[in-house]
C-alpha cells in the first residue's frame, strides 16, 4: 500500500538516504558529494506551508519525496516554486513518482503558488514526461551548464503556470494598425 504525506523532520534520514543515492549514481542532481543530516535538517527547515515536502511511504518505509523550494529571496519571485522528486532506485518505474508529483504539484496550487519550475538534466525522459503529463511545458534549454561523471550537461527547464491553460503560441496584447 502507498502513503502520500507531509514529511516530518523524523523523515530527514530517509531523505537524506535516497538524495544520497541519486548523488552518487545519477546526473539527476547536480550535486556531488553526499548530504548529511545536519545539511539536511537545515534544507528541511527552509521549507514552510507554501514550500512544502511529501513523502512516498510503502511497506518498505519511505521510498519517494517531492519538495516544492524557494526559487529565489527576491520577494517578486514569492508566488514561484521549484519542484523536486527523487525515488529510491529500486521502486523507479512503478507509478509512485507519478503520484507523488500529483500530489505536490496540487499542493504548490493549493498553497497559493503561481508557478513551478523544474530544471532536468538532457536524457532523462522518464522526467520529462512525467513533468508532461501535470501540465509542465519546456520553456528552454540551457547548454552545457552542469558537469557531472566528466560529462557537460544540458539542462532543460520546464514550467507549469496554474490556472491557464496554454498552447505554445502567444499573443500580442497590442493592436494592431493598418
Amino acid at each position: 500500500m502507498l502513503l502520500i504525506r507531509k514529511a516530518t523532520i523524523a523523515d530527514v534520514p530517509a531523505i537524506t538516504e535516497i538524495y544520497n543515492e541519486a548523488i552518487l549514481t545519477t546526473n539527476a542532481t547536480f550535486d556531488s558529494e553526499p548530504k548529511t543530516a545536519g545539511q539536511q535538517e537545515e534544507w528541511f527547515s527552509r521549507h514552510d506551508g507554501k514550500h512544502p515536502i511529501l513523502v512516498a511511504e510503502t511497506d518498505a518505509g519511505v521510498v519517494a519525496w517531492a519538495s516544492l523550494s524557494e526559487w529565489s529571496t527576491r520577494c517578486a519571485y514569492s508566488d514561484t516554486a521549484e519542484i523536486s522528486i527523487y525515488v529510491r532506485g529500486p521502486f523507479r518505474g512503478h507509478g509512485i513518482g507519478k503520484k507523488l508529483m500529483a500530489e505536490i504539484v496540487t499542493a504548490g496550487e493549493a498553497c497559493g503558488l503561481h508557478t513551478v519550475l523544474s530544471r532536468i538534466t538532457e536524457g532523462n525522459g522518464p522526467s520529462v514526461h512525467l513533468h508532461e503529463l501535470q501540465g509542465f511545458e519546456t520553456v528552454g534549454i540551457m547548454r552545457e551548464v552542469g558537469n557531472k561523471f566528466s560529462q557537460l550537461l544540458d539542462v532543460r527547464m520546464m514550467q507549469k503556470i496554474y490556472g491557464k491553460k496554454r498552447t505554445g503560441a502567444r499573443t500580442s496584447t497590442r493592436k494592431r494598425t493598418r
